[in-house]
């Protein structure tokens, strides 16, 4: 069975991810990039091999292999930008199959920026993916396979397919609070998969101390600069890979937007956000 871990890109769902990899999967919480591999991203060519040649067969693909996961008899994490739904009249995922979902949101007047330097595009050009209900992620620089093919939607749409859903055990989390009180959130967090995991409530604070330390913005920064990270982004535009840490608390849409566009977001995305508490 799968936990997702579920947003919209640039939303904060590499550091959740982090922050589990280093609590379930390390001795002592010490976190290190390759502890990431125990939480993939889905869909991605680990879990297809083979070429897949079509959108339409990306898609069907998407249950078999859930399936064959549900047969393991394993838990497992699994990261995705995909929305909850059907796409080509495929589900993405179903209750069968899914044990739960983390998803996580975050003001979109701060994710537009994330995304115009990971995908190096221009504030217009992040606006119009952020408000495209048609907008699909795939690996351009693997032009041939779609074994990467997510339909994220736009921004509202993506956060609201998961919400809305009452067939599945779910927690939201807002990126701000991860920010501002991230010990009191990374808890919930742990309380929710080990209550659908079945496991003991009992938290180990040590070990949920050193995850939330070992992976702090400014370390995984410098961890990158060191080492690399490969899930960055290789800029066809810019012929170089991108920073996948980025801004970190520096990411302020104030200081960082021109005025025309945070108003076009607050626009675009109104009822979201003070729903979200964001306006």
């Amino acid at each position: 069975m799968i936990i997702w871990i579920a947003s919209y890109p640039k939303c904060g769902n590499t550091w959740v991810r982090s922050l589990l990899s280093a609590y379930y999967f390390s001795k002592d919480g010490e976190f290190n990039f390759d502890l990431l591999k125990n939480i993939r991203q889905f869909p991605s060519p680990y879990f297809f091999p083979n070429k897949i040649n079509t959108v339409e067969e990306a898609s069907a693909s998407w249950l078999p292999v859930q399936k064959k996961i549900k047969e393991t008899k394993k838990v497992y994490f699994l990261k995705t930008h995909n929305v909850y739904g059907a796409y080509k009249g495929n589900n993405f995922t179903t209750p069968d199959y899914t044990l739960g979902a983390i998803n996580i949101v975050r003001d979109p007047r701060n994710v537009i920026t994330s995304l115009m330097n990971h995908f190096s595009i221009n504030e217009e050009d992040a606006l119009k993916m952020m408000g495209n209900v048609h907008r699909n992620l795939r690996d351009r620089n693997d032009k041939d396979n779609y074994a990467t093919y997510s339909f994220i939607s736009s921004w509202d749409k993506n956060y609201k397919s998961w919400k809305i859903t009452n067939n599945i055990n779910k927690i939201l989390i807002r990126y701000e609070d991860l920010e501002d009180n991230i010990e009191d959130t990374f808890s919930k967090i742990i309380k929710f998969t080990n209550k659908i995991m079945k496991k003991s409530d009992e938290i180990d604070f040590e070990k949920l101390k050193k995850s939330i330390k070992t992976t702090e913005f400014d370390l995984l920064k410098k961890k990158e600069e060191k080492e690399g990270f490969e899930e960055a982004i290789y800029s066809l535009d810019d012929s170089k890979t991108k920073a996948f840490f980025n801004l970190g608390r520096n990411n302020n849409y104030k200081k960082l937007l021109k005025n025309k566009t945070i108003k076009s977001i607050e626009e675009l995305f109104g009822e979201e956000m003070k729903e979200l508490g964001y306006l």
